[in-house]
């Protein structure tokens, strides 16, 4: 699951844990007992401090003590984040952030409830924190939201399909071209990254994952080059061949090719000028 699928969902699961909370049940209306995490004693707060112009010090310390009763929403927000990859005292920082901004903007005028206006305030200021921060390299906005589309198309293609969709049916349901889905599934790739001293595994003596990461071989830009030249040296004669191969893949020099084959070091380098000029123009034939 995504992050901004999950945080949805979260910000769903918490007005509903919250409002279950809020409004007493009949046995507690019966009881004459309140829940003791509705923040209705706060709603008196908002409406004093509407009624206060801007730096009016009794607005400022109603603020700071709206901020202060409410910080449980944001803590509480915090903590289902937490061991999803960024620290949990970032996490309740932006949360608290996106409270105080939600105390800010919020109008007791309009009527509604504080708690439904400010969970989608904090949970979109959590979400900028992990589009922002959350990402092991830096990509361009766009990627990262076609990453989210990715995230939720894969899901439901998967109980579609029943197994892992192709980029090409990706494409088809997001009506993108191929292309595109092909750049965004190599970005989300960046979310996330490894230590490359981080052990294989857990076992005792494991080896660091630097250890057995591949590396590019040098020898692959000469495959095209070999199969384009050997069925060159193929065609050409025994002792010229063998000349070539003296020269450039047993390292000897012009005076000991001519000891081997029974012929003067200036009719070896007669020939291999030859031969590499012909070689040169049946390549570039």
């Amino acid at each position: 699951m995504n992050a901004s699928s999950l945080m949805e969902d979260l910000s769903h699961s918490f007005l509903r844990e919250e409002r279950d909370q809020v409004v007493p049940s009949p046995r507690d209306r019966r009881s004459g007992r309140a829940r003791k995490d509705d923040y209705s004693h706060c709603r008196p707060l908002f409406d004093e401090m509407a009624f206060l112009p801007d730096g009016h010090p009794d607005r400022r310390r109603l603020r700071e003590r709206l901020i202060l009763e409410l910080l449980p929403i944001a803590e509480h927000i915090a903590a289902r984040f937490s061991g999803r990859g960024q620290p949990k005292e970032d996490l309740v920082q932006v949360a608290r952030i996106g409270l105080m901004k939600a105390v800010d903007r919020f109008d007791p005028g309009m009527g509604g409830d504080f708690l439904a206006f400010a969970v989608p305030t904090v949970m979109g200021e959590v979400r900028r924190f992990f589009r922002d921060t959350g990402w092991a390299v830096h990509v361009p906005r766009g990627m990262q939201e076609l990453r989210t589309r990715l995230s939720r198309a894969t899901t439901e293609l998967t109980q579609t399909l029943g197994r892992a969709p192709t980029p090409t049916e990706l494409a088809g349901h997001l009506d993108l071209d191929v292309d595109t889905v092909r750049e965004g599934l190599l970005a989300a790739n960046s979310y996330q990254t490894s230590s490359l001293d981080r052990p294989v595994n857990d076992g005792e003596g494991s080896l660091p994952l630097s250890d057995v990461v591949g590396e590019l071989d040098s020898r692959f830009e000469h495959i095209e080059d070999r199969h384009t030249v050997v069925p060159l040296l193929e065609k050409l004669p025994e002792r010229e061949r063998a000349i070539l191969a003296m020269r450039f893949f047993d390292g000897l020099t012009q005076s000991q090719i001519a000891e081997r084959v029974g012929i003067s070091q200036m009719h070896v380098s007669r020939l291999l000028t030859k031969t590499l000029h012909e070689l040169r123009g049946r390549l570039k034939a």
